[in-house]
């Protein structure tokens, strides 16, 4: 069927920057030769629709928000609204979203073809999660197909596994466009690398939040020998928490990097410590983009987690068990003083990322899945 209608049902959407955001952005804007609109909510409590970069976007509005869900009164009616009068041959739904989910089962046609995108498990409402386990059921029954965002999340994520034969695997995806470097752009580098008085750099970033685990990159620096300096970008509900356990004039925070600077950063260091420990960290789009830009990671073994599908252990970085802060300080003391090890582990990640998590890639499987519903 040419020009199939696919309406798209994510949290939220650009400019709003987030994970999910984030792919199902891209999902949109690589596929044009499908026709696309977007139903998220706001983060306001007005209703807005607008068009970000030609794609209709309905916001609806929100007046709280409960466990990282959004709450809203008028979205169910939003919802059939927009599914009668876009009328879509495919919903593509962006998971976890519980309360949406409802509504979805309940207003979605018989004769629409429903994908469910499922980012990562719920992990941190458990009681919650525990009332809407029965409704995630009825969602996956109703779906035509499930994409997960690694093999390690399909084979592993408990509540897919009675629902094997519908799931297959599409990769996020990074935009590498924006971490390709210029000629022109080489002293943004420099005067990074010049900051940090020329010494080898390990760079982290990202939300300051449990599961990403940066207590233990703090304190893997009490046993990491090397001269270094250890950079930590993001900020969070634990930024405070974690400078206040800084023992080293080494360890910097420089809370959000722009993302005009990212490239500049990611280009300027040596090594990239992803210290995540939980399966909340399905995929790791930042650890993707360091490796593009040639970087080793340092990581923790996590079950359920795209984490170690992303980078291979012994291939693109090291891999140490979760958890443990003196493997992974000695894992980037390897690095640090391993200058062929280092140099070949980075080029082994850009080629993986050049290989599987391009756009291009992801584009050809998301069309397949369109074309043949």
């Amino acid at each position: 069927m040419a020009n199939k209608r696919i309406l798209h049902i994510s949290k939220y959407y650009p400019p709003y920057a987030g994970g999910i955001e984030y792919v199902c952005y891209k999902v949109v804007s690589s596929l044009p030769q499908f026709e696309h609109s977007v139903i998220c909510f706001n983060d306001r409590p007005e209703t807005v629709t607008d068009e970000y970069e030609g794609v209709r976007v309905v916001r609806v509005g929100t007046f709280a928000n409960v466990k990282s869900q959004a709450l809203s009164l008028s979205y169910l009616g939003r919802l059939r609204r927009e599914i009668r009068s876009f009328r879509p041959h495919i919903i593509h739904f962006h998971a976890p979203n519980p309360l949406v989910s409802l509504y979805l089962l309940a207003v979605i046609p018989q004769e629409t073809k429903l994908i469910v995108h499922y980012h990562a498990e719920i992990l941190t409402a458990p009681v919650l999660y525990a009332c809407y386990r029965f409704w995630e059921k009825k969602l996956f029954r109703r779906a035509d197909a499930i994409v997960a965002t690694s093999p390690n999340l399909m084979d592993e994520a408990v509540p897919l596994q009675s629902f094997r034969s519908k799931c297959c695997v599409v990769e996020n995806t990074i935009s590498t466009e924006e971490l390709d470097l210029s000629a022109s752009e080489r002293p943004g580098v420099e005067k990074i690398r010049n900051e940090y008085g020329d010494k080898k750099i390990v760079l982290s970033f990202g939300r300051h939040v449990p599961y990403k685990g940066l207590e233990h990159l703090v304190a893997a620096d009490a046993s990491i020998r090397s001269d270094c300096e250890i950079v930590i970008g993001g900020t969070g509900p634990l930024t405070e928490k974690l400078r206040s356990s800084v023992r080293s004039p080494r360890v910097h925070f420089v809370g959000r990097i722009p993302d005009d600077e990212l490239k500049y950063y990611l280009h300027a260091a040596d090594v990239f410590a992803f210290p995540s420990v939980t399966r909340a960290e399905a995929f790791g789009v930042a650890l993707a983009q360091a490796m593009y830009c040639g970087l080793p990671a340092v990581t923790f073994t996590i079950p359920a987690s795209g984490v170690n599908y992303v980078s291979r252990g012994g291939e693109t970085g090291i891999e140490v068990p979760n958890g443990d802060t003196q493997a992974f300080a000695a894992a980037i003391e390897k690095l640090l003083e391993d200058d062929g090890l280092r140099e070949k582990m980075g080029k082994s990640g850009r080629a993986r990322i050049e290989r599987h998590f391009t756009i291009g890639t992801v584009r050809e499987k998301i069309a397949r899945i369109y074309e043949t519903l």
